[in-house]
């Protein structure tokens, strides 16, 4: 199978208002050349002193006391499963409106993705969650989709009564917060992602891993790096997820000198286009409630007439984007599943129905007053 993405970099990269904005977030790469070449000299390509200060960075700053740095938010979903002992015959209970990396982290830990219906925040419905509980429930990964915490108080309450574990994709999620705690303080373990399109982004992939658990922490430091305690022994034969020190160099930097100002425009953006919006009658805004702060990784709603708007948007040089089309249980993948049409009413309707605008730090003022207008315009309002 090709390789699709170059395309897709071409065909998206057209649109003057653009969901991606690489050049600009990174127009200042001369800076970080200046800290990468410490680690030509140094030759600490993999786990050097870079991996060691960002971890601590991360965890801190989102509210935990240990932080792993893998290859990928994928990654970080995939072995903090592995290190709760999740296996074959396992089930772990998640939402259908999620990424592909969600459900795929499940399926090669050797588990079983049960799944449970979205809310009208477009997160897992957690009054749903105990109906999907089994004896072979093992774990519950909700999704902070889109950088808008799931409702972790019944969450975690359900996991201390059934007694498992919550494992958070928090992939859009740096820097949210949860009743003014760090997102990572609620839950067992918590896995960001820092690809190039992520709000704290590196020059290629990049994952963490967050808990307050030292026994976990211990384990994921060592299943990261082959199973490995030292240079010479092996506890248990594993894998090989290690960020790279240059990808932690690039993520420092980023939190150090950017980080605040891309979360704090993402949300003043949000906020004026939900200012905006919110009075017309065919758009639907995510339920936004005031103990949870979103950091927008998107900016979605449902829109009447979705696809029809989309081409107009996109004529009128906006890069309205649909995340995404087909929900988990109808993905060609699932067909084995035993899941059909209609088994989650509230996801398929979001999947029908969303799409996402641009809202990173370097939309301009004139460009959301564009988008906004685009919108009214099509409507007639």
């Amino acid at each position: 199978m090709a390789n699709f993405y170059p395309k897709q970099y071409q065909e998206t990269g057209q649109f003057p208002i653009n969901h991606n904005y690489l050049p600009q977030q990174f127009s200042d790469y001369e800076e970080i050349w200046q800290q990468v070449k410490k680690v030509v000299q140094q030759g600490d390509f993999t786990l050097g002193h870079a991996v060691d200060k960002f971890e601590h960075t991360f965890a801190q700053m989102n509210g935990a006391k240990y932080g792993i740095g893998v290859g990928s938010g994928t990654d970080a979903l995939f072995l903090s499963l592995k290190a709760l002992g999740v296996d074959k015959g396992d089930e772990v209970i998640t939402t259908p409106f999620t990424f592909f990396a969600t459900i795929g982290s499940i399926v090669t830990a050797g588990a079983t993705p049960v799944f449970v219906d979205a809310a009208d925040d477009f997160n897992i419905d957690a009054k749903l969650i105990e109906d999907a509980i089994t004896p072979r429930t093992k774990a519950i990964m909700p999704v902070h989709w889109s950088g808008n915490p799931c409702d972790m108080d019944e969450i975690n309450g359900l996991a201390k009564q059934y007694n498992l574990s919550v494992v958070a994709d928090a992939c859009h999620a740096i820097q949210a917060t949860y009743n003014n705690k760090g997102i990572a303080e609620c839950s067992d373990l918590t896995c960001f992602s820092m690809h190039p399109l992520k709000n704290l982004n590196v020059w290629g992939d990049g994952g963490m891993v967050l808990t307050n658990n030292k026994a976990l922490a211990d384990t994921l430091y060592s299943i990261r790096n082959h199973g490995l305690i030292d240079r010479d022994h092996c506890q248990t034969f594993s894998y090989n997820s290690r960020l790279d020190t240059v990808q932690a160099v690039v993520a420092q930097y980023l939190t150090d000198n950017k980080l605040n100002n891309i979360s704090g425009k993402r949300i003043e953006h949000a906020e004026y286009l939900d200012n905006a919006f919110k009075s017309i009658k065919h758009i639907k805004l995510p339920n936004r409630q005031p103990n949870k702060k979103s950091v927008y990784h998107l900016y979605m709603g449902l829109f009447e007439r979705r696809d029809e708007l989309q081409v107009f948007l996109n004529t009128q040089g906006i890069d309205a984007k649909v995340h995404y089309p087909v929900p988990m249980h109808l993905q060609p993948a699932a067909k084995d599943m035993g899941y059909q049409k209609g088994d989650f009413p509230v996801a398929e309707n979001i999947c029908d129905n969303c799409l996402s605008l641009p809202v990173h730090e370097y939309i301009s003022q004139d460009q959301l007053d564009h988008m906004i207008q685009c919108v009214k315009d099509f409507y007639g309002e």
